[in-house]
C-alpha cells in the first residue's frame, strides 16, 4: 500500500491556489539564465531566492509571487507541487487548497507524502488537493 496519509477533515477556504495559471504564467514568462538555474535546482530556488516581505502583501499574495518565481513546466507535477508545499511552509501557510487541472494519481500523492512525511496530511477530492502540515515535533535527546 502506498504511504500517504488522507485527511478527512473538511476542505479548507482559505486559501487555494489555481496550478493551472501558475503553469500559464510561468510559460509566458520571460527567463533569465538565473530563473531558469531556479527552475530546474527547486531547493537553490526556494532558498536564496525569497524576496524581502512586503507588509501590504497578503501572505497569499506573497506566496503567489513566490511560487511564480520556482514553479516550472520544465518540471513534473509532483516536484512543482512539493515546491509550493515547500513554500507554503516557509511562509507560516499550513492549510490552503490547489485546483489541479486533473486529480492526481495515486503514486503522485505517494512522492508528494515522500517528500513531508507524517507532518503532511493530504485530501483530494476531484481535481481539488487540500494541504494541512501540521507542526513538526522535536523529539527529546536520548
Amino acid at each position: 500500500m502506498a504511504k500517504h496519509q488522507l485527511d478527512t477533515g473538511v476542505q479548507s477556504e482559505n486559501l487555494c491556489f489555481d496550478y493551472t495559471h501558475f503553469l500559464s504564467a510561468s510559460c509566458k514568462k520571460r527567463w533569465s539564465f538565473i530563473d531558469a538555474i531556479y527552475g530546474v535546482m527547486p531547493i537553490f530556488g526556494i532558498v536564496t531566492k525569497t524576496p524581502p516581505v512586503d507588509p501590504a502583501q497578503t501572505h497569499h499574495e506573497q506566496l503567489k509571487t513566490l511560487a511564480l518565481q520556482v514553479l516550472s513546466t520544465q518540471v513534473n507535477d509532483e516536484t512543482n507541487i512539493i515546491r509550493l508545499i515547500a513554500l507554503a511552509e516557509q511562509q507560516g501557510i499550513h492549510q490552503f487548497d490547489i485546483r489541479l487541472p486533473y486529480a492526481l494519481e495515486r503514486a503522485q500523492l505517494s512522492a508528494i507524502q515522500h517528500e513531508f512525511g507524517d507532518h503532511l496530511f493530504l485530501h483530494q477530492q476531484d481535481e481539488r488537493l487540500s494541504i494541512r502540515l501540521a507542526p513538526i515535533t522535536e523529539k527529546p535527546a536520548a
